[in-house]
């Protein structure tokens, strides 16, 4: 069903008092919390209604459906984050239609990226996706490898290494402190690195609480829907 616009704009209010309540409990100021909507899978419109609301960052895991969705919003001035698996073979047009991708979990694609970003364009920000639950069947990099890719890939000249990102298991909020911490430890050498992707729909105060600054929000802005992953 086609959200309408009022259920629209409620969701984008509950959302962000969600965010404002959380990050007053905390200490945090809300504006260093920014809100990704997670919008695969949604059709146009409903992004084009959450626009007109004054949301600006779209997160896509799915590169086809997400540039069929930037030819017919091309007159929104949207910025576009990449959040799926990213393929080899998929790396030239990712570089080239996004501003962000925050699921790079290897050297080989950041290479990739990074020498196919348009000269043109300005670096692309990313973050390392980090595998906290040591699930095999899961992307990311292992916790313990995340330096020697951070130091490998933040020479790479077209790309801007802003932070790290993990999607754990459900319940495993104990894996937003662990990462806050890895990013901490970053910090020592690369004080530079800024981002924290972390959180979604169900969890999202947990993530703040532990240093979040990008929530990863699907459900909760465009209601609940057939999906592959549980965003």
């Amino acid at each position: 069903m086609q959200p309408t616009e009022t259920s629209v704009e409620n969701s984008l209010k509950q959302v962000q008092c969600r965010l404002e309540r959380v990050a007053e409990q905390v200490g945090r100021p809300v504006a260093a919390i920014h809100l990704l909507a997670v919008s695969k899978m949604q059709t146009p419109e409903s992004i084009r209604q959450l626009y007109q609301r004054g949301q600006r960052d779209f997160g896509e895991n799915y590169l086809q459906e997400a540039v069929d969705k930037q030819q017919q919003l091309a007159d929104l001035d949207i910025v576009w984050h990449f959040i799926g698996p990213v393929q080899r073979n998929k790396t030239q047009e990712i570089a080239r239609s996004f501003s962000w991708v925050h699921s790079v979990d290897r050297l080989v694609v950041a290479q990739r990226l990074s020498a196919q970003r348009p000269s043109g364009m300005r670096p692309l920000d990313i973050c390392i996706q980090v595998n906290m639950d040591g699930e095999t069947s899961k992307s990311g990099c292992p916790p313990q490898a995340v330096a020697e890719l951070v130091a490998a890939v933040i020479a790479l000249p077209q790309l801007r290494l802003r932070g790290l990102m993990t999607l754990p298991a459900p319940g495993n909020t104990q894996a937003f402190y662990a990462l806050a911490e890895v990013l901490r430890q970053l910090q020592c050498t690369w004080p530079q690195l800024d981002s924290l992707s972390m959180g979604m729909s169900a969890d999202l105060e947990d993530a703040v609480r532990a240093g979040a600054t990008w929530v990863r929000v699907g459900t909760a802005l465009f209601g609940k829907r057939n999906q592959r992953e549980g965003i």
